[in-house]
Parts: structure tokens; C-alpha cells; sequence
């Protein structure tokens, strides 16, 4: 089944979330855990959450991707930070079990000057904190643009934390287009390539979820600014070209894009119309082998 969907917005709760998916043509969708630019969350209720699986069950839902707040930053040179990290980060996994199989999605970090290899043991070590065996959570490194003094925004160091963390059963990566292409990762001229370097260096099993995103910037930009799908520097064929990748095959992709919940019907409903027409041209192939065997 191919599972794509949005980011929406949490306010009016769980299930109504799930209804506004169903309306704008999406299986799956991204929220946030909290206020992305602060620490507040409101209060959980378990029987919206409740309604939300069940309408999920009800329509063949992909699992759905939290992302955590934009202002968590596990590999601050400032204690304190990391402490609010992880009371944070903790009290995000414990709610999300109540939407068992969910993805969490989080940026790992800036390591503000301290180097790469201090920012990648901070991140792990709040990871190892608060995660548990019996969580039902997975939890995702998300690609970065490397901006700045960025965390992840190559392969080898999200490699570098997974390897870090303990409970790796419940550890992934999501792909966000946008951010590999301005990270110098060539999508456009050399998806294969890219994972099969992916796969090399941290492996295609690892991958969870992907962001589906075009660029404002050229390749390699480091600047991370979002586009709508064909109106950047990716293209809208380089980006159903992932779509329709095989490796990817069976992943939720969820658009982060610039747009209203208009926009966002529009771009699923493009990139679903393309995914019916590469099945149509299989079937017609299929049939083609099959009649030549005769």
C-alpha cells in the first residue's frame, strides 16, 4: 500500500486529525508533540487518542509520524538544555504510547562549536536515557540540510548515533528530500546512488519514513527552505521518482511543503495519480510478458 499524507495541525485533537487526513486523500500524516517553537503540550486524552487508532484501523492507516519540538536541541553545550531535552523528550514517548506503532521524528541537534563527535555522544546519551526496551515508540534521526554546525547532515553521523544508542530494535532515520539535496546529496541526477550509499553507510533496514519536499536552493546549499513539489530546485519528476523507488516501497511519506490543507490534497492527489500510472504501465507490461509466453 502507498502511504502518503501531511503535516496537520494538532489542535482540535487526535481524531480530528484522522478526519481531516481522510479528507485532503492521506493514509498517514505528521504532527507535532508539542508547541514547535516552545515546550508546552496539552493535555492528553486518552479516549481522543483511542477514537484516532480506531479510525486508523478503520481505513487502513500507515503509522503516523510525531515530530518533536524545533526547540530541543540534545547536543546543547548548555546542561540545562539537554536536561529540558530529555524531561521533554521523555514525556513525548510516554504520551505516544497511547498511538501504539508511531513514529517519532527529531532533528538531532547543533553542536554549537563543541565538534561533531561531542554533539553525536550527547544525542546518544539522551537517547539512552530515555528510551526503554518495551517502548512501542520507534524513534527517528531526521537528515539534516547541515546548516550551521548541524548534527546529521551526513549519513556517517547518524550511522555514528545509532550505533551509540541501545535500544537500536527502536531507532530509524526519516529522509527529508529537501534537506539531503541542500545537504549535497544528488537526488535529482543520482537517486541510486544516494541509497546505495545510504545503505552502505547506515542501512536501507533503518529507514522509517520520509519527508517529501522540494528545495528553494541548489544542491549542496546547506540552507534548508522548503518548496512545493515542482516548484524548486528538486523537481517534481526527481521527486516521484522517489516516490515510486523500490527501496522505498511501503514507507510513509509525509509533505512538509508550504501550502494549506488545498495545497496539500493537491500534491497528494498528484503524486497518487502518478502512483496509479506507474501501476497501470506494470500491469500492462505483466500482461505483454505473459502473452508473448503463450
Amino acid at each position: 500500500m502507498f502511504l502518503i499524507g501531511s503535516h496537520l495541525s494538532s489542535a482540535k485533537g487526535f481524531y480530528h486529525m484522522g478526519e481531516t487526513a481522510l479528507k485532503i486523500g492521506a493514509n498517514t500524516f505528521q504532527f507535532f508533540t508539542r508547541n514547535p517553537r516552545g515546550g508546552n503540550a496539552k493535555a492528553l486524552d486518552p479516549e481522543d487518542a483511542g477514537r484516532l487508532a480506531e479510525l486508523m484501523r478503520e481505513h487502513g492507516f500507515g503509522p503516523v509520524i510525531a515530530h518533536a519540538s524545533y526547540t530541543m536541541n540534545a547536543c546543547s553545550a548548555d546542561p540545562k538544555i539537554r536536561e529540558f531535552v530529555r524531561r521533554t523528550m521523555a514525556d513525548d514517548l510516554d504520551r505516544l504510547e497511547h498511538l501504539p506503532g508511531c513514529l517519532y521524528n527529531f532533528h538531532p541537534g547543533s553542536h554549537v562549536g563543541q565538534g561533531a563527535e561531542a554533539g553525536i555522544a550527547q544525542i546518544a546519551e539522551t537517547l539512552n536515557q530515555v528510551m526503554r526496551p518495551e517502548q512501542r515508540t520507534t524513534v527517528l534521526l531526521e537528515t539534516m540540510a547541515g546548516k550551521g554546525t548541524e548534527v546529521g547532515g551526513r549519513f556517517e553521523e547518524l550511522r555514528d548515533i545509532l550505533e551509540r544508542v541501545e535500544c537500536k530494535e527502536r531507532m530509524g532515520v526519516c529522509l527529508d528530500t529537501c534537506h539531503v539535496f541542500d545537504g549535497g546529496y544528488d537526488i535529482v541526477g543520482n537517486l541510486e546512488g544516494v541509497l546505495e550509499e545510504f545503505d552502505r553507510i547506515v542501512g536501507l533496514d533503518r529507514l522509517k519514513a520520509v519527508h517529501l519536499n522540494d528545495s528553494q536552493n541548489e544542491l549542496g546549499s546547506h540552507k534548508d527552505r522548503h518548496a512545493k513539489l515542482g516548484k524548486g530546485k528538486i523537481g517534481l519528476d526527481a521527486l516521484l521518482a522517489v516516490t515510486e523507488h523500490p527501496a522505498l516501497y511501503g514507507l510513509p511519506f509525509a509533505l512538509e511543503t508550504p501550502n494549506d490543507l488545498d495545497g496539500y490534497a493537491n500534491e497528494i492527489r498528484i503524486v497518487r495519480e502518478h502512483q496509479s500510472h506507474i501501476h497501470e504501465n506494470q500491469a500492462i507490461f505483466f500482461c505483454c510478458q505473459e502473452e508473448q509466453s503463450l
